[in-house]
């Protein structure tokens, strides 16, 4: 093992790190919801554009610290495009070589960013198959598979560090409800909830956990069953999450209540919350915020007053030929009623 080598790079990915402001945390005002706050942590303004840098940046750093890179070794990652973008990022800033596996289906844009930044893009028929594939090419390479989806909840420090929990408490510090009474999130690898859910019980807070879920996916069957070899066939059409099989980082015991999400609604969620905001977001936002419009809903009900913290997960500038193309909705879930009907439902909010 190159020691010198490895010193060198984890002080650039330091050096990276302390150049980078953290995320805003935007409030987004709903007279409806009058003695509810809702608040958005906006990751898609990271070097990268997306939620995925941080877990990019951990898992180099766990994996670097573990001994499995060196200075000459490539890197191979399954992914939906994402991480796979964050991880090209930090494999160039290393002089490595970096290989993303990913399904034929993932977004144009994503491809060209992963490109841009030296990575390859190896692509397959259909998600179920980017597992095996990236083993494979790991294994041909003498390589280094990351495989976020194994490693995403270990990588990162959840009892602080300036994980995303850490920061969005300390940001949330000078509000009118400063302990959040929910944070909602969507779950990709798992990481992300694993290390939310760990932090909010490791400090001792009361806020709760919503785990939102994509329609075809299996980590909500798999909290609500415990059956771990639950798989499904078709892959999620919220690209970025939402998994066909059961992901060793996702921790439903730091789960305080999980919701499926129509397709249809996500997407209808999407391109309303783009219009209050006056840019867009990505489809993953909008299942997020489904599960917020939800959560507020019964606060409310419930003459109950607090906030609520979600995340804006990446820009809607990388599906600009996908969700925000009118043909390829149409394609898809245009004819929809459930579609038709939420975005009325939310429009009246």
């Amino acid at each position: 093992m190159n020691t010198s080598w490895t010193k060198y790079a984890v002080s650039q990915i330091e050096a990276d790190y302390t150049r980078s402001a953290d995320t805003h945390l935007i409030q987004l005002p709903l007279p409806y919801f009058y003695d509810i706050d809702i608040y958005f942590k906006d990751e898609s303004t990271h070097p990268t554009g997306s939620l995925k840098h941080r877990l990019a940046r951990s898992l180099f750093l766990y994996a670097l610290c573990n001994g499995w890179i060196n200075d000459n070794t490539p890197v191979i990652e399954s992914s939906s495009g994402s991480t796979a973008v964050s991880e090209a990022y930090f494999a160039r800033l290393l002089g490595l070589r970096f290989i993303a596996v990913m399904a034929k289906s993932t977004a144009k844009e994503k491809i060209k960013q992963i490109e841009f930044y030296g990575g390859e893009c190896h692509l397959v028929d259909c998600t179920t198959q980017i597992y095996s594939e990236s083993e494979r090419l790991a294994k041909e390479l003498n390589g280094h598979y990351m495989d976020q989806f194994t490693y995403a909840e270990r990588a990162t420090d959840w009892r602080g560090n300036n994980n995303i929990a850490e920061r969005i408490f300390s940001q949330m510090s000078k509000e009118r409800f400063p302990e959040p009474s929910w944070l909602v999130m969507s779950p990709g690898t798992g990481g992300t909830s694993a290390t939310i859910g760990r932090y909010i019980r490791y400090q001792g807070y009361d806020s709760k956990l919503l785990v939102v879920d994509p329609e075809h996916s299996v980590f909500y069957d798999f909290y609500k069953t415990g059956d771990a070899n639950l798989k499904n066939t078709q892959g999620s059409q919220i690209e970025g999450i939402g998994r066909p099989r059961v992901e060793p980082s996702f921790i439903p015991g730091v789960i305080d209540e999980m919701l499926k999400v129509p397709d249809s609604q996500s997407i209808a969620a999407m391109l309303w919350l783009s219009k209050q905001l006056g840019r867009k977001v990505g489809p993953s936002t909008g299942t997020n915020l489904v599960g917020v419009l939800k959560q507020a809903e019964c606060m409310k009900k419930a003459k109950l007053k607090g906030s609520i913290v979600t995340l804006l997960c990446d820009s809607g500038e990388r599906y600009i030929n996908s969700y925000y193309d009118e043909n390829w909705r149409q394609s898809r879930i245009d004819n929809d009623e459930n579609y038709v009907n939420y975005l009325h439902q939310i429009s009246d909010i």
